[in-house]
């Protein structure tokens, strides 16, 4: 059996594009002699639908477009994740179609309802544990995505019932972690059930969530035969002896023989063994962003972006990134000086500007804050400089920012950290203001990690000039300012609000980490207080278990305290 698994990139709500990608698969496949072509779960609308679900006639494009395609599916099975309706009733759905006929649809069992998932929403749980399909004499079954992650769930009951191939079409979201993750799982499904699985997910940006494919076929020990590339689409094939797999449905616990790679196929189609490894950590979370950056610009309209370039090392890594998204000559870097940026920042941002290739534009903003000074200068009169005048600063530059973007139709990209943000270290209408947030999940000190790692993947070429990375972390808002008069260490604060935030623990559990009462005290408050401006910050890419957004739903009124 040669199986095909079409790891795509789709649009949500994009029905004629992914319908002709997915018809595009289906004639590659075809093309290459195979049995089998699996998608992803609800590739035809794209995931998540969100509220598209409530619009019928959104759910009635989608069925349109899936007998389009049926009727074009010849010579060929295809597995299409798609919406499913029974009167008013909706299903996450994969529709099994063979030479140009709908054999069957499995609707998802399990459905998934916390983090970044909110499926019980708008759809039901199928009741189709039975359901089983052939392919010649080849039992199988299809679940979708959630349905596989339970120990004792939907995968497990199709085993028992006879399946031999377990099908599993997924769109499961990128976090850092998640491929071992996944894996493991798999691994320990395959060996549950003894049952050979083909493992289908998305790839592809959808606003905070990033999809990074990693689909592959495992035999009964867990063993991965064929895994396809991370973050790229790719079209994975791989033939299986079908000899042991014929068996029948009361010799599951028997089937253990491992299915290897058919030998001696002589069609000259026949493909070598397709085995992407997976990526060491920093690049996994790199190319995520680079991947969420790329296809929330591109899937939206814009054709470039600009940066407010500080010479720090937040802008550096937006600015890096944002090149190897959608090339340097579509990247346009602003410089914006005060009296306050010295002259170490702004040549370091005209060289890292230089480096990378890309356009500079420098705009002194120094005359626009006298004038705002002057303004209200009578009302102000009496108090002393503080937090104000620093914010004025920051809200004139996301001023000129949008500025820019109006006229020319760039998208801004924020250059906030997950810690400041976390903390409320950034400013409303100020660097907050901007379309998309591309290091909005990303800790302060993996933001040096990242960009370090980018660095040394030039071989020789300096891309952010070292005294970025050498320089104290400074908003230069007030005369020889730091992040750390403000903030504790990066280093300390991090692991603090990963407890906090992403682990959910409570001050007394992070106290027995971190000795420093106040220290822990002033970071949750700053945390806690914060909420509103997280709530009307742009979206970014997810990359981590718990991200800011979706996954994070504090109330902004809120009394509760810890201590």
């Amino acid at each position: 059996m040669r199986i095909a698994i079409a790891q795509i990139n789709v649009t949500v709500g994009d029905f004629i594009g992914n319908q002709n990608k997915i018809l595009d698969f289906i004639n590659q496949a075809r093309a290459n002699h195979c049995d089998l072509v699996v998608f992803p779960e609800l590739v035809l609308c794209g995931y998540p639908p969100e509220d598209l679900l409530y619009k019928e006639h959104f759910v009635r494009d989608n069925l349109h477009a899936l007998q389009l395609l049926i009727k074009k599916t010849k010579n060929i099975t295809a597995i299409i994740g798609c919406v499913d309706q029974d009167k008013k009733i909706l299903y996450n759905a994969a529709a099994v179609i063979e030479n140009g006929q709908l054999k069957g649809i499995s609707h998802k069992e399990d459905l998934p309802n916390y983090g970044v998932f909110d499926e019980k929403r708008y759809f039901s749980p199928g009741k189709n544990k039975q359901l089983l399909f052939s392919l010649g004499k080849i039992p199988f079954a299809v679940n979708i995505c959630e349905d596989i992650w339970r120990d004792d769930g939907l995968s497990v009951q199709q085993a028992k019932n006879g399946a031999r191939l377990l099908i599993n079409i997924s769109s499961s979201p990128y976090y850092e972690g998640k491929a071992e993750l996944r894996w493991q799982m798999l691994k320990r499904r395959a060996r549950q059930t003894q049952s050979f699985i083909c493992y289908a997910n998305l790839i592809g940006g959808q606003d905070e969530l990033v999809f990074d494919g990693t689909s592959m076929i495992l035999d009964p020990q867990g063993k991965i035969l064929a895994q396809a590339k991370q973050f790229r689409e790719d079209l994975l094939i791989y033939d299986l002896d079908v000899s042991s797999l014929t068996t029948t449905k009361n010799s599951v616990k028997k089937l253990t023989k491992t299915i290897a790679l058919a030998q001696n196929i002589k069609n000259q189609t026949t493909p070598k063994t397709h085995f992407y490894p997976t990526l060491a950590l920093k690049e996994q979370v790199y190319q995520a962003l680079v991947l969420g950056t790329r296809d929330y610009v591109r899937k939206n309209g814009f054709e470039k972006v600009v940066i407010g370039l500080s010479g720090g090392i937040d802008s550096a890594l937006v600015a890096l990134i944002a090149c190897d998204a959608i090339g340097k000559e579509n990247v346009v870097g602003i410089s914006m000086p005060s009296r306050f940026s010295s002259a170490e920042t702004q040549s370091d941002a005209k060289q890292l500007a230089q480096n990378l290739g890309i356009r500079f534009i420098e705009v002194p903003i120094d005359h626009v804050f006298n004038a705002y000074l002057s303004m209200l200068k009578e009302d102000f009169q009496g108090t002393h400089f503080n937090i104000t005048e620093e914010n004025l600063q920051a809200r004139i530059r996301g001023n000129i920012l949008m500025a820019f973007s109006n006229k020319f139709g760039w998208l801004v990209l924020t250059t906030g950290n997950k810690s400041e943000i976390a903390v409320g270290y950034c400013t409303l209408y100020g660097d907050m203001s901007g379309g998309f947030a591309v290091i909005k999940d990303v800790p302060k000190v993996k933001v040096y990690e990242l960009a370090g790692f980018r660095n040394n993947q030039e071989q020789g070429a300096v891309l952010i000039p070292k005294s970025i990375f050498d320089r104290a972390p400074t908003a230069e808002l007030r005369a020889n300012q730091k992040d750390q008069d403000s903030l504790p260490l990066y280093e300390t604060l991090d692991p603090i609000l990963k407890s906090y935030v992403e682990e959910h623990r409570s001050f007394d559990y992070i106290l027995k980490h971190n000795k420093n009462t106040e220290e822990v005290k002033k970071v949750i408050k700053l945390v806690d207080k914060s909420e509103y401006k997280r709530r009307q910050a742009p979206p970014g890419v997810k990359i981590s278990p718990l991200a800011f957004g979706k996954d994070w739903r504090l109330p902004i009124t809120n009394r509760y305290k810890e201590f």
